[in-house]
């Protein structure tokens, strides 16, 4: 598997090795401290201190690049357009009240796209990684893997659907469109968070949406559908995890899906004085 990211995939699962052993010693715990952001969204003791861990080893192994992280923002690096982005701990909420599925999520950004990332998920035991031009994988690790590609489902009416929460798509003026298209697909799950775009990947679920996301929640998930084969976007369109929302699908069923979920806060009105130009959803397509 000789690529030019190589030596970065490498040290991705050694961080990722180094946050497994932090998380899990601390998963399940009834001393676990935790507290809430000023958005009133969960940290734990955990998400620390596997930031930390990566960081540190980030200042010995990679002394030049930058680093963006969750819970400490972000350290400019000596090498131009080269930084490593960090979700300690995806799912965190899921962390606190011990339900397995949450991930340590790194990824690599070079020169605005990102080239590689490695999701860990310790509690069930799965990890996933990629790098540019090299596929996605699935494994205990580089050596002991299987590729996994996406689906190759063509039609929503036999696609499966995976998201996260209601309440997001509510907030965003799209309900109703996400709603239709739960209607449209064969199957939907709300299986969440990182899990949702591995499944992706590996061809099991063939559409993944979510309202309102991070740079970090989706770094590491963008490689590795794309290198799965799949398409990683914005809402509005915009390739790449660099929205502040994401659709994802096996690329056949893109242009469908776009069309219920599609959102331009920042495009002219309809007529029905609504501050967001959507989509046509309800129409019938092929």
């Amino acid at each position: 598997m000789a690529h030019a990211y190589h030596d970065d995939l490498r040290l991705a699962h050694v961080l990722a090795d180094t946050a497994d052993n932090l998380s899990m010693d601390r998963f399940g715990a009834v001393d676990l401290e935790v507290s809430t952001k000023p958005d009133m969204t969960y940290v734990t003791e955990s998400d620390q201190a596997v930031e930390e861990a990566i960081r540190r080893t980030l200042r010995s192994a990679r002394t030049r690049d930058g680093v963006l992280g969750e819970e400490q923002g972000e350290q400019v690096g000596a090498t131009e357009g080269r930084r490593w982005i960090i979700d300690p701990i995806d799912g965190t909420s899921n962390f606190v009240r011990g339900v397995p599925v949450w991930a340590t999520l790194i990824a690599l950004e070079e020169d605005g796209e990102i080239v590689a990332g490695c999701v860990s998920a310790p509690a069930l035991g799965r990890r996933w990684w990629a790098s540019k031009g090299s596929g996605a994988y699935t494994g205990k690790s580089l050596m002991s893997s299987r590729r996994i590609q996406v689906s190759q489902v063509g039609d929503l009416d036999h696609a499966s659907f995976s998201y996260s929460s209601l309440h997001g798509w509510e907030e965003i003026g799209r309900l109703e469109p996400f709603l239709a298209l739960t209607r449209r697909c064969w199957r939907t799950r709300a299986y969440g968070d990182f899990w949702s775009y591995m499944m992706l990947a590996e061809g099991v679920v063939d559409v993944a949406a979510e309202p309102e996301l991070k740079v970090w929640d989706m770094a590491a998930l963008d490689v590795i559908v794309r290198e799965a084969g799949g398409t990683f976007a914005s809402l509005s369109g915009e390739p790449g995890p660099w929205g502040v929302n994401a659709l994802a699908t096996n690329t056949r069923l893109h242009d469908a899906a776009m069309a219920y979920l599609g959102y331009f806060p920042d495009a002219e009105p309809h007529d029905d004085d609504s501050n967001v130009t959507r989509f046509d959803w309800a129409r019938e397509r092929d």
